[in-house]
């Protein structure tokens, strides 16, 4: 709706997860590092974590699309399933059953799948989101998919991906074997004000803005408290607040119309200055109440 008046070539905040738009800040790329490593040495378990928004999904999907073709992956999304059931989704996933099998079938049929990759010399990689959901059952289950192994090398290596509640589930005490087989976690942190200021200006680059200065530097201050530096919510509020821009004709986004959208979008006041992106003071007005987002 708005592309045009801002000269973009398409929406530059959108929500769904794009591995074309990733912003690789030093804390992203950190994690890529961390879990590029990991796979390329073919460590058996993996743990990503991080807060809902932070950008693990669109980390998974812009590992996936350079994973090369000797490995076979499989991603599970819906975790809200029994420890059976989600046995029977990894064999489908992996294309292996279309049909229910009881559970010493079912591993019997993964495990040869396993030995037959291995015999091509592929690998075999099993994506878990949104881990935090598993049951302990669940989880026990993958943690003994693990023991599908040669004497010197793991089947099938699994990266386990959440929110932080995950670690918390991580520590009962029936899950203390899983606990041990994890060889390499990494947690990712939201952006700071810096990042936030260059996260926003690289998704206006890469949706093809060309001018300057779209988002005052007022604006970026307050999109930093609004958002904690948390992508999804930075993606919320610049969209939102270039819906209002449009709506009203303004040509640049400033500190008023970010808080407007976030009070529009039930986000609390910022309780602290945060990082300084330069000038301005720390203090905060109150946000005022709205009667809608164009009003």
């Amino acid at each position: 709706m708005y592309e045009e008046f801002y000269h973009f070539k398409e929406k530059p905040f959108q929500i769904v997860p794009n591995p074309g738009y990733l912003y690789k800040s030093p804390k992203h790329q950190n994690a890529l590092t961390y879990l590029e490593y990991g796979l390329s040495e073919n460590v058996g378990f993996i743990l990503l974590t991080g807060e809902i928004g932070s950008g693990k999904t669109t980390l998974i999907q812009y590992i996936l699309n350079k994973i090369d073709s000797d490995t076979e992956v499989a991603v599970i999304f819906n975790t809200n399933v029994s420890a059976y059931q989600l046995l029977l989704m990894i064999l489908s996933e992996f294309e292996l059953a279309s049909q229910k099998f009881d559970k010493t079938a079912a591993l019997d049929i993964l495990n040869q799948y396993l030995i037959q990759k291995y015999a091509e010399k592929k690998r075999v990689l099993l994506i878990i989101d949104e881990a935090q959901n598993l049951s302990p059952a669940a989880l026990e289950e993958v943690r003994m998919l693990s023991n599908l192994q040669t004497e010197d090398q793991v089947l099938l290596q699994i990266m386990l991906v959440g929110q932080p509640e995950l670690n918390e589930l991580l520590t009962r005490p029936e899950l203390r074997q899983l606990r041990q087989r994890i060889a390499l976690r990494h947690h990712l942190r939201p952006f700071d004000a810096q990042e936030t200021k260059d996260y926003v200006g690289e998704r206006l680059a890469k949706a093809g803005y060309t001018g300057r200065g779209l988002f005052k530097r007022s604006a970026l201050r307050e999109l930093y408290a609004a958002s904690g530096g948390t992508p999804r919510v930075i993606n919320n509020l610049c969209d939102a607040a270039l819906l209002q821009g449009y709506a009203r004709e303004r040509s640049v986004v400033d500190a008023a119309m970010i808080r407007e959208v976030a009070e529009a979008l039930d986000l609390p006041p910022p309780t602290r200055a945060g990082d300084r992106l330069g000038g301005g003071s720390g203090a905060r007005r109150p946000r005022r109440r709205i009667l809608g987002l164009f009003g």
